[in-house]
């Protein structure tokens, strides 16, 4: 008879990434990336002579950039760390070194150690904080003329304000009554896992900072033989 060997203790499961990106950044993306590779392969196949050089030259060059600057950039968030995913960097910052998330003309979070980190992912629109802005002042308005119909006896009788649906709620409205342009809104729930999860141990550690080599080396590379290209007789 044998003892059977002790099972290693199951790990504990990985929360799950929320995911941010930017849709018209990725939208921007695709269509410039396929002028680019329009244009270059039609100058590599038509082209003749130092002309498909710089051709090839210039996609080893824009490819990699237009597709760190557009389609690379994400947000990921769990209990545990923040993940960004910046054009040329990869920045991992545990809940409990992150001091605050800021907005202001660009989302960035900073770090205990003072260094700043700006979220490529979730860029800022001023056209659609006012649009959110206007949008918070009609609700207010039409809270406020509910409120008086109902003052007057008129909620209920469907010939005042409360009887065509000023007083109705409305999905896009947050809970202290404003509505959030779609970036506020992301940065309200990464503030909201911050304030959960800061103190937690399992939300402690080091920042790390990667740099994006696979996007740099071949820009650079690109960069090279096109200015050497350029700059031949």
């Amino acid at each position: 008879m044998t003892t059977p060997e002790p099972q290693p203790p199951t790990p504990d499961p990985v929360s799950k990434d929320r995911v941010y990106r930017s849709p018209m950044g990725i939208v921007g993306g695709v269509l410039l990336l396929a002028i680019v590779l329009w244009l270059g392969l039609d100058a590599l196949i038509r082209g003749e002579g130092r002309t498909q050089w710089l051709a090839l030259a210039a996609l080893i060059l824009l490819v990699p950039l237009v597709s760190a600057f557009t389609l690379r950039p994400a947000v990921y968030a769990n209990e545990e760390r923040l993940r960004i995913r910046n054009p040329l960097r990869v920045i991992v910052l545990p809940w409990g070194q992150i001091a605050s998330l800021r907005s202001g003309y660009s989302n960035e979070v900073v770090a205990k150690s003072g260094t700043k980190f700006q979220l490529w992912a979730v860029p800022v629109s001023l056209r659609a904080r006012k649009k959110a802005a206007r949008r918070s002042a009609r609700a207010a308005a039409e809270r406020s003329a509910a409120a008086r119909g109902e003052r007057g006896g008129r909620g209920g009788g469907g010939t005042g304000f409360g009887g065509l649906g000023f007083g109705a709620p409305r999905a896009d409205l947050a809970a202290d009554g404003q509505v959030r342009a779609e970036t506020d809104k992301v940065m309200d729930d990464l503030r909201e896992l911050l304030e959960h999860r800061q103190q937690e141990e399992s939300a402690q550690g080091e920042v790390t900072v990667r740099w994006a080599y696979e996007v740099a080396g071949p820009a650079l590379a690109g960069a090279v033989v096109l200015l050497i290209l350029l700059t031949m007789p």
